[in-house]
């Protein structure tokens, strides 16, 4: 495999990365207007922390010599969101997304953005098993076997 492939593969695993942390800004909108009281600081917070990792996706994209994919206008949900449970299903769904991409930044990378991948492949599952309530066998690799329903897509 040639240096520029290299290269290539890691430019896409972080394109796919900013992708899903541009559908998790856009989901947690949703979260935060439909979860009940108690668990809006979590929301506001997996928020905030989905905006700062696109922020930093962009910059390792830019540095790998890649242009940042934009994010769309809208995503398709994958249910409908009229209340807090669904709320929660969402934001489970959003963070079992986003560390199925981590999962494949792990794999495309090596030494320092490798580590950070794995940190946010762990926070993203930590956040799952919050908001499900459980936990799944392993984090990142579950969306793998389910049907592509997966959380918040562009919507066109």
């Amino acid at each position: 495999m040639s240096s520029g492939n290299n290269t290539d593969q890691r430019v896409e695993a972080y394109q796919a990365a900013l992708r899903a942390e541009h559908a998790a800004v856009y989901g947690y909108g949703v979260v935060g207007g439909r979860i009940r009281e108690g668990r809006r600081d979590e929301a506001r917070s997996a928020y905030d922390g989905h905006r700062a990792r696109r922020d930093e996706l962009r910059r390792t994209v830019r540095d790998l010599g890649g242009t940042p994919v934009q994010a769309e206008a809208a995503y398709a949900l994958p249910f409908p969101v009229p209340d807090s449970p669904a709320a929660a299903r969402l934001a489970a769904q959003l963070e079992d997304r986003v560390a199925g991409v981590y999962a494949d930044v792990v794999r495309a990378t090596e030494g320092e953005r490798r580590r950070a991948a794995a940190d946010a492949l762990r926070e993203a599952a930590v956040r799952a098993v919050r908001w499900r309530g459980g936990s799944v066998a392993f984090p990142g690799l579950a969306e793998r076997h389910e049907p592509t329903s997966a959380a918040a897509t562009p919507q066109t």
